[in-house]
């Protein structure tokens, strides 16, 4: 009922940034009903963690490690959430994937369970 494409992702030094971009697309009955949208990311080896989520009436939640470093939005006329992060670290070296979901989530750790909807994701290098 809604695709999610990532973009943006790719190898960037220490201390750099990266905008990456989430498309959505569905029908016109299902978009609206869309309670949060989220990034998450993975890193080999490791699970799925989020990284920030935005609410439909535009709440945003940052995991700890990233607040201060990333900025969550969502440009409701481009269909687009974009996630723009500074001050990389090799550590953030990951798949990062976007993801939504009817319900609409407050603040807190939410594991990937809570998200019906995923993206492909896109790879984040970071070099030292």
């Amino acid at each position: 009922q809604v695709t999610l494409v990532e973009s943006g992702g790719g190898l960037v030094p220490a201390g750099g940034s990266l905008r990456l971009s989430c498309v959505y697309s569905g029908s016109t009955q299902f978009i609206p009903n869309i309670g949060t949208f989220a990034w998450y990311r993975q890193a080999p080896g490791q699970q799925r963690e989020p990284v920030a989520s935005i609410r439909y009436d535009g709440a945003t939640n940052y995991a700890e490690s990233w607040k201060g470093r990333c900025t969550i939005s969502r440009d409701a006329a481009a269909d687009t959430v974009v996630l723009q992060m500074n001050n990389l670290k090799p550590d953030d070296t990951a798949v990062y994937y976007c993801a939504a979901d009817q319900s609409a989530y407050g603040s807190g750790y939410y594991s990937t369970r809570f998200y019906e909807y995923w993206g492909q994701g896109t790879q984040v290098t970071v070099s030292s």
